[in-house]
């Protein structure tokens, strides 16, 4: 059921491109530069996303700008992952294909104000479907800040959360018809 949830939801989001992608993608970086949780936030975890994903290019320039210091995903095996500083300049590509910083010198989980979670399908009580690796399930297991996830209206459907999941603390949605 995930499975295919992920995959019809997966199918959607490759669908949005231009002008309306880039329309979606603004109006949710403004609503997640505005929010309380980033507001409040000195030090901020992100992704580096996708084609397919809302675009976090704009929120880090501008989070950077702000004086915030951005922290993007690093992963290894067995569902692990730390956060380190953003340096666009040392990145290299991981086994996922994406994007992944070099260094390895993880900051701290109590150090980290807010993150900005990634994923594929979400239900109403902000617990998600992300990409199949639990990476963000555990992490977030015992993460005590904040926690939001910027999606399209495409990405909501009713499902039942798994045991280990971990809901997002805030859903910014962007309601339009994909």
């Amino acid at each position: 059921m995930k499975k295919e949830l992920r995959q019809t939801v997966l199918k959607q989001m490759k669908k949005l491109a231009g002008k309306e992608k880039e329309q979606a993608d603004s109006w949710l970086t403004q609503h997640l530069l505005s929010s309380a949780a980033y507001q409040k936030a000195q030090v901020i975890a992100t992704y580096l996303s996708m084609p397919h994903e809302i675009s976090t290019a704009a929120f880090i320039k501008q989070a950077q700008l702000d004086g915030k210091r951005v922290l993007v995903p690093k992963t290894y095996g067995q569902g692990r992952m730390i956060f380190v500083d953003y340096d666009e300049s040392s990145l290299q590509k991981s086994s996922f294909g994406l994007m992944e910083p070099i260094s390895e010198e993880a900051v701290e989980k109590p150090e980290i104000d807010l993150i900005h979670v990634p994923g594929v399908v979400f239900n109403s009580q902000g617990f998600r479907i992300g990409y199949g690796g639990g990476y963000y399930d555990r992490y977030l297991a015992d993460y005590a800040g904040a926690s939001i996830s910027t999606i399209y209206a495409a990405q909501q459907a009713d499902f039942t959360p798994a045991q280990h999941d971990v809901a997002v603390k805030e859903l910014l949605i962007y309601e339009t018809n994909l």
